[in-house]
Formats: C-alpha cells, structure tokens, sequence
C-alpha cells in the first residue's frame, strides 16, 4: 500500500491540526488520565482516518480482455437501462457503484483503450446514492473506446461530502485496463455505461473491487 500524492496537503494539516490541539492540551490541562486517553484516541483516529482514506492499494490487476473491470471500489447500487444524454444520446445500461468514505477512493481504467472525450461539470453535492446526482452533482465524464465497436463511458460523481474530484486523462491518451485515473475525496459514486448487449456479471448489493471485479463482458 502507498498514499496518493492527493493526500499530502489533507493529512499535513491533519497533523499540524493534532499538534496544534494536543500540545496546548498537555501543556494547560489538568484533567484525569482517563479523559487524556480520549483525548489522545479521539485525534489518533481522526488521524488514521484521513491518512486510510488516501491509501492506493497495491493489486495484482485482473486482466480481462473482453471484459469491464469496476473503475471503483464500493457497493453496486443500481443495474438499469438508461439514456445517456451527454455523449451517446442513446440507451445504454448504467450499472452505478458507491464509495462510501471507508472505501478506497482511487479511480482506475475499467479497459484498455483511447480516451475519447473528458468533461467536466460544476454542480451541486446531494447525497450520491439519489439518482438525480449523477447529472446535477459536481461531476467528471469520460470516455474510452476500446475498438470499433466496444465503447465505455464512466462518470466520476461528487456526493454529499465528496468536494474535489481528481481526474487525470486528456482527448488522445492511450490508456490500460487498471491503470490509476483519478480520485474523489470523501465519499461518491461511480456510472459506467455500457452497450445494451453487455453481459452484466454482477448485481446490485455486491460489494466490488477495483482492477479485480468485472461489472460485464463486452
């Protein structure tokens, strides 16, 4: 496991926020031990808090050629056949999978390919599991074209606490299957769009593992 590089600036005021509060603490309180352990515990987890939330796990990734690996770890929350408004104006099936703030938040390629079109989207910050955020949330779209034919688009949403998404792709960049993207900060939700004769490989309430899980085959 490692920190992203998005974490630095988070978990350095962190811990300048922990030494600002502890050392008055312990230099003018007077209180019973047992209070100081609270004390002390309570800024320790806030600590490993922030410091896990920023962690990239180190996975073997689960190379699948015909088939479209979740870009997040989270719950599947919705399977359904959708019309896409922003890129392919047509039907497609969206399968949606959400981050809650234990999860892993960074986003990897769910296939090989080009990336063909990245937008992103001010907006508002509902909570992530309403349907209505995935177009008026903050939001980041992208699209990668594996072949003639096999196309995916995927959605970065921001949620109620989520305030900063990370998204590193250009128009033109040859990408692989698995590698690292972006993130979302605290808590989210990620659409894929696929072709409606994509075979779904999972359902909703599975818990999914980014570079591991396949959400569907081609």
């Amino acid at each position: 496991m490692r920190l992203h590089k998005e974490g630095l600036l988070p978990i350095t005021f962190t811990v300048a926020f922990v030494a600002a509060c502890l050392v008055p603490y312990f230099m003018f309180a007077n209180l019973p031990l047992w209070v100081d352990i609270l004390v002390v515990a309570f800024f320790v987890i806030l600590l490993f808090t922030i410091v896990r939330f920023f962690r990239v796990p180190l996975r073997h990734i689960n190379h699948v050629e015909n088939g479209v690996l979740s870009p997040a770890d989270g719950t599947v929350i919705s399977i359904e056949e959708t019309t896409e408004h922003e890129y392919f104006k047509d039907s497609r099936i969206k399968i949606s999978v959400f981050m809650s703030v234990y999860n892993v938040h960074v986003n990897f390629y769910p296939v090989d390919g080009e990336i063909e079109y990245v937008a992103y989207h001010p907006g508002k910050y509902f909570v992530a599991h309403l349907p209505k955020s995935s177009l008026d949330n903050e939001h980041n779209t992208v699209v990668v074209r594996k072949n003639e034919h096999d196309v995916v688009l995927f959605r970065q949403i921001a949620g109620f606490v989520a305030r900063r998404i990370v998204s590193y792709p250009e128009p033109g960049d040859t990408v692989k299957q698995g590698q690292e993207m972006g993130m979302i900060r605290f808590g989210s939700r990620v659409d894929v769009f696929l072709p409606l004769d994509a075979e779904v490989n999972v359902k909703v309430g599975e818990k999914v593992r980014t570079q591991k899980t396949v959400l569907a085959y081609f």
